[in-house]
């Protein structure tokens, strides 16, 4: 399952996705993971979360993100949630031009019973259709 948390920048989407983590480490049947573009959160996320600093690892596409993301799954396949901050920030695209990444995602994700949320910076208002499902 995907989740985007969306909304323009200051309002409040990385404190919603913060308090997701937290939830989810009570109730999680499977490790967790929280990228973002830098260690900024660090502190703030349980020390049970494996935190990915993206920054370190020359992810700059959406497909880029998509291998990363495989990769890790590969890797660990215990991973039952994942959690994405900065993401167009992160793969340097705006939200039209991800169409192809959340329908490969979301495959990927029923597939391997992930639950994925990431935070997309831009107005809910000009979302592009394929993506107002996933809207939370």
């Amino acid at each position: 399952m995907i989740q985007l948390i969306y909304g323009t920048k200051g309002s409040g989407k990385t404190k919603r996705l913060l308090g997701m983590v937290a939830q989810e480490v009570k109730t999680a049947a499977g490790n967790i993971v929280f990228i973002d573009d830098d260690k900024r959160y660090l502190r703030e996320i349980p020390s049970s979360v494996r935190f990915v600093d993206i920054s370190e690892y020359g992810v700059d596409s959406a497909d880029g993100l998509f291998g990363f993301i495989c990769g890790m799954y590969a890797q660990n396949y215990d991973i039952g949630a994942i959690y994405v901050d900065a993401f167009l920030k992160i793969i340097g695209a705006q939200p039209k031009e991800v169409e192809k990444f959340f329908k490969k995602l979301s495959a990927f994700c029923e597939q391997n019973n992930i639950h994925a949320v990431f935070s997309v910076s831009a107005d809910v208002a000009q979302a592009p259709d394929f993506l107002k499902d996933w809207i939370i």
